[in-house]
């Protein structure tokens, strides 16, 4: 029997990705994390200060069978003028024949610090929903505890997060999940263990001049038993309309952004990594595409100086 070289490569990767959770596993990661904070943070619910609707999809590895694919929704909005916020977020996972679908409710609480710094604090519920598809692999080891699918299996969990802000800067840690669920585990290789995932993450807006604003940012996501996840960006605004800007990912993929405020309302961005480890030059790897789009509920009554930059 010949397999293709992305049909190796692919079921080698699911493979070790099985091996791999059952040290930690680790959730969906973004190039374009500024714009997906309310995934991560729960206390970024209702920040913006007016309801805000964000879309991602993200498309990992292009051309490789069976690459990681993630799709999130996600709304957040202040509730009255008491400090209360409120988020849902929805998250697709996909790689080869596994599925994972999380849903999040985030509730949050600010406090204002001075006239313009301000410090939420945030809860999040979620369930976390599993596929996984064995039934789609070619086994060659004949164990029969992976001929049975993993329909949906369901699984709660808990998070929380801190969330300091201003006009012009942000910082925030948080772990969206506290309980490190065993989502299954049929045998020493098949196991699955939801770990918990530490987040930092911040920046900051500089007017550079009338035109232009530049706004550095960085997310840093720590979990035991995985490398050390730093993303670092630089973005530049020009006249409240366009962004350009550069991203890299420790040892991982450098990436380019472009974002463009299609109206007071709506923002679109997009961003393309390439890997910087050896999977970056293979043939069947055309990279990594992200697409966002974001709609703020924004009213013609609301003081708003220009388009919020994170």
């Amino acid at each position: 029997m010949i397999f293709s070289k992305t049909t190796i490569f692919c079921s080698l990767l699911f493979w070790l990705t099985i091996v791999n959770t059952a040290v930690a596993q680790q959730d969906a990661q973004y190039t374009q994390y500024m714009y997906n904070t309310i995934s991560v943070n729960p206390a970024y619910a209702g920040s913006r200060g007016h309801t805000s609707i964000a879309a991602i999809h993200r498309s990992q590895w292009v051309g490789l069978e069976g690459a990681p694919t993630t799709q999130t929704l996600n709304v957040n909005a202040p509730l009255g003028y008491n400090g209360l916020g409120i988020g849902f977020s929805v998250v697709n996972d996909k790689i080869g024949p596994t599925s994972e679908t999380n849903f999040d409710l985030d509730l949050s609480y600010t406090i204002k610090l001075s006239g313009v710094a301000k410090l939420s604090f945030g809860v999040k519920a979620s369930a976390n929903l599993l596929d996984i598809r064995f039934s789609e692999l070619n086994q060659l080891s004949g164990d029969v505890t992976l001929e049975q699918d993993i329909d949906n299996r369901l699984s709660p969990n808990i998070g929380a997060g801190l969330y300091y802000y201003t006009d012009n800067s942000y910082l925030g840690i948080s772990i969206p999940r506290f309980l490190e669920t065993s989502h299954f585990q049929e045998t020493s290789l098949s196991v699955a263990n939801e770990q918990m995932n530490l987040y930092l993450i911040g920046g900051y807006v500089w007017d550079l001049n009338r035109s232009w604003k530049f706004k550095p940012s960085f997310l840093t996501k720590l979990t035991e038993g995985a490398p050390l996840q730093v993303d670092i960006s630089a973005n530049f605004m020009y006249n409240e309309k366009f962004v350009l800007g550069a991203a890299y990912r420790l040892d991982a993929a450098v990436s380019g952004l472009f974002g463009f405020n299609l109206s007071r309302n709506m923002f679109l961005g997009v961003a393309y990594d390439h890997d910087t480890t050896a999977l970056g030059d293979a043939a069947f790897n055309s990279g990594s595409f992200e697409l966002v789009v974001r709609y703020d509920f924004i009213s013609i009554k609301d003081r708003i100086k220009s388009p919020r930059f994170f």
